[in-house]
């Protein structure tokens, strides 16, 4: 039996498009990552929204605000989109081919390593196209409980028993100041004096934040931080510049460089947290997916934990 919908819902393009609007705020962000015209993206969701009959979102100023029948066709899409990937991928196994799509959403301290764990993969498999999806822990969580990609790297991940995760890698926030910083000469330093020093912060959604706050809460110690800034690199620049200390992944500085900057010898530190690497229990595997799986239980871990020990990252 096919409903009024069937009849009229339009094209797996017009999904498509539809599901890039939701992930990328809008039309012109969605159109450019589409290849397409602004009046064109416009015109295939002004279609799907006709054949499905209600609005599928408000604008609001320049901010799109989806509607419960918006967020359900969404939620829709995104299955039947991954439906097609999976057949795709499952048609090119049964061809003897090594092809598909690999989506991966990651934190964003963590691009400093995943080219390191994604490269040999590539070089095995040069057919799989890679999506990689950068965001703050907040950001990647969301994706997470959306389903919307194979795999993700995060730290701090929820305890679901819908899934699976691995311990991928140490993690350790380390204290920073610029080399010329008072204390930067000094071989003891405790953390009321770190925190009582002008202090830049990630932004609220960071998974670097939460350590951060967690572990402050845990000492009883209050933090006023007197800058918020939303990326790694640009708070070593503002540290560099003598704008005040920080508390960052100690993978920023042996990936990114460390020049102009000292790590600081705090009290209790560095913060020992770790990279997970987590999938969702129910969602199938792919051979593309299942091969990178055990790429990374096999060796992808191990090379990088070899990396960073020559490097002087990996503190238990």
């Amino acid at each position: 039996m096919h409903s009024r919908l069937h009849a009229h819902i339009g094209t797996l393009r017009q999904l498509e498009i539809l599901l890039a609007v939701y992930e990328h705020d809008g039309i012109t962000a969605a159109s450019e990552a589409l290849h397409l015209t602004q009046p064109t993206v416009s015109a295939q969701v002004k279609k799907l929204t006709n054949a499905i009959g209600t609005p599928l979102y408000n604008q609001v100023g320049r901010k799109l605000i989806f509607t419960d029948a918006g967020l359900a066709t969404v939620a829709t899409a995104r299955k039947v989109l991954d439906q097609f990937a999976q057949l795709d991928m499952q048609l090119a196994d049964l061809r003897g081919l090594k092809s598909g799509t690999l989506k991966l959403a990651v934190v964003t301290t963590s691009k400093y390593f995943i080219p390191h764990l994604l490269g040999p993969f590539c070089k095995r498999y040069p057919d799989v196209d890679i999506q990689l999806k950068v965001g703050n822990r907040r950001q990647i969580l969301e994706r997470l409980l959306e389903g919307s990609d194979d795999f993700y790297v995060i730290s701090h991940p929820p305890e679901d028993t819908k899934l699976e995760k691995i311990e991928l890698l140490p993690n350790p926030l380390v204290a920073i100041s610029a080399s010329k910083h008072n204390l930067s000469q000094r071989k003891h330093i405790s953390i009321t004096d770190l925190c009582n020093e002008r202090f830049l912060m990630r932004e609220a959604g960071s998974g670097t934040r939460y350590a951060i706050e967690e572990f402050l809460r845990k000492k009883q110690i209050e933090l006023h931080s007197n800058m918020t800034i939303e990326s790694n690199e640009a708070i070593k620049h503002a540290v560099m510049s003598g704008l005040g200390v920080s508390i960052l992944s100690a993978h920023t500085l042996a990936f990114g460089g460390k020049a102009g900057l000292s790590v600081l010898n705090v009290e209790s530190l560095p913060i020992a947290t770790h990279w997970y690497f987590v999938w969702q229990r129910e969602k199938p595997l792919s051979l593309i997916t299942e091969a990178f799986l055990n790429h990374v239980k096999d060796e992808g871990k191990s090379k990088l934990l070899r990396e960073l020990q020559r490097m002087g990252v990996a503190w238990q």
